[in-house]
């Protein structure tokens, strides 16, 4: 499982961590950079399918303190319209913990790239109308 944290405002790369696809070990690095008050988006990719190995959602989501709901919902429903019917085995997830956004993306450079160009990207830009996630970073915390 890759682990990815950025800035999202200029959607500047931080760090990037390969993380065994261990529950325990994906929450560790998480948790430490949901800690840090400068990062304002992880984005993590692989984990989220159906197999003994694929626990990044059930290692996220203990540290959410809201679920995006719509997010792995619309991420299905752009899927479906690449892969069809092989898009039910995708788990993708997005919430926010301690005013942090986290995004869990399948690991296929496909589906990356499904994640990041038909939703994160948008969603992380102020610019993008008539709403985004990026405007209410400020109130997160609240």
């Amino acid at each position: 499982m890759l682990c990815d944290r950025l800035l999202a405002a200029g959607h500047h790369l931080v760090e990037k961590v390969i993380v065994p696809d261990d529950i325990y070990q994906i929450r560790a690095v998480a948790s430490r950079w949901i800690a840090d008050q400068a990062v304002q988006a992880v984005i993590t990719t692989g984990g989220t399918g159906v197999t003994g190995r694929d626990g990044t959602p059930e290692a996220i989501q203990p540290l959410l303190d809201k679920e995006i709901q719509g997010f792995g919902e619309v991420f299905r429903m752009v899927s479906y319209q690449e892969i069809k019917t092989s898009a039910i085995q995708s788990r993708a997830l997005a919430g926010v913990a301690n005013g942090t956004y986290l995004f869990c993306l399948p690991g296929s450079t496909a589906a990356c790239r499904t994640g990041w160009d038909a939703l994160i990207q948008d969603q992380l830009d102020v610019r993008h109308t008539p709403c985004n996630l990026a405007q209410l970073m400020p109130r997160l915390r609240e």
